[in-house]
């Protein structure tokens, strides 16, 4: 599993690197509008989700206390509907999505105390502007108090939102500096800070390389927690987000020649493939149609 930038001289050191390697690699991306009738796709073009733009949302979210106001950050993953239902279940004793969190490192805050501004993001979903259920923090490989750590290091943190509409949850990812530091955005820490979560719900032994990616990348790997194994399949898809500075919470954070995002949203769909032995949780697994009813004519027959 990959280690989060522990420093700003570190980061700024391996993006230097990986600039100078891909920077003839820079793509553009576009909202996928049809340009006869001016719509904004909603669910036909993305599996799994529904497009917040397409009834008013936005695909940033709103922090707080910024200069100029109403400056936003990417909701830059998405973990779609089309993931099995136990891992769109927010809890972390029955392989819920906390479990899924901690199988990549991620836990709940220090002591379940919450530092820094709550941010709001609009889904789309008639919910209108709402606060980030929870912030998730890299727990350094320590259960118990790595978030405590992550608060005072820095490292990979992550909000999120559940989509009314469909479930589906919505996750702002970030790297983000000390807090001697401020918590301020490491340098391409938007763009840097999902892939660095996109490799480790994978399980990739090699870092992302954030400046190659296209809206054609694509990872696959599983991870385990709990006796929980969970296969993510990830997708980069462009059209969502700007490939922009405008509007963007630390655009001070781009790279020389680029935006302070490159556009891209990475849809994870995840799937339960291993679960604790006699647990009863195969039962919740998706099962096909003919296996209902071969139990249903053995009951019957049972009955008669």
């Amino acid at each position: 599993m990959i280690s989060p930038f522990p420093s700003l001289s570190l980061a700024l050191a391996t993006s230097s690197l990986l600039l100078a390697s891909t920077l003839q690699s820079v793509n553009a991306y576009e909202y996928p509008i049809d340009r006869a009738s001016n719509r904004v796709y909603r669910r036909d073009n993305y599996a799994g989700f529904d497009d917040p733009r397409a009834t008013g949302g936005r695909m940033l979210a709103l922090a707080n206390n910024t200069w100029p106001e109403g400056l936003g950050e990417p909701l830059n993953a998405i973990l779609s509907a089309e993931s099995d239902a136990r891992v769109l279940d927010v809890n972390v004793d029955q392989g819920g999505f906390l479990n899924y969190m901690l199988s990549t490192s991620l836990g709940e805050e220090c002591f379940g105390q919450h530092y820094g501004d709550p941010q709001n993001a609009d889904l789309g979903d008639g919910k209108g502007n709402h606060t980030e259920m929870e912030v998730l923090r890299w727990n350094y490989g320590d259960i118990y108090v790595g978030t405590c750590r992550e608060t005072f290091n820095g490292g990979l943190h992550l909000r999120y939102w559940r989509q009314n509409t469909t479930g589906a949850f919505f996750m702002g990812v970030s790297e983000e500096l000390d807090l001697s530091s401020n918590h301020l955005i490491a340098f391409n820490g938007y763009d840097f800070g999902r892939d660095h979560f996109v490799g480790n719900v994978t399980n990739q032994t090699t870092v992302i390389p954030t400046l190659n990616l296209t809206n054609t990348s694509t990872y696959v790997g599983s991870t385990t927690w709990a006796n929980y194994t969970y296969e993510t399949s990830v997708k980069y898809i462009s059209g969502l987000l700007q490939n922009s500075s405008e509007g963007i919470n630390h655009p001070e954070i781009a790279i020389p020649g680029r935006a302070a995002i490159d556009g891209l949203v990475a849809v994870l769909t995840v799937k339960v493939t291993g679960v604790p032995p006699n647990s009863g949780a195969l039962a919740n697994l998706a099962a096909p149609a003919s296996t209902f009813l071969a139990v249903l004519l053995v009951a019957s027959a049972l009955l008669v």
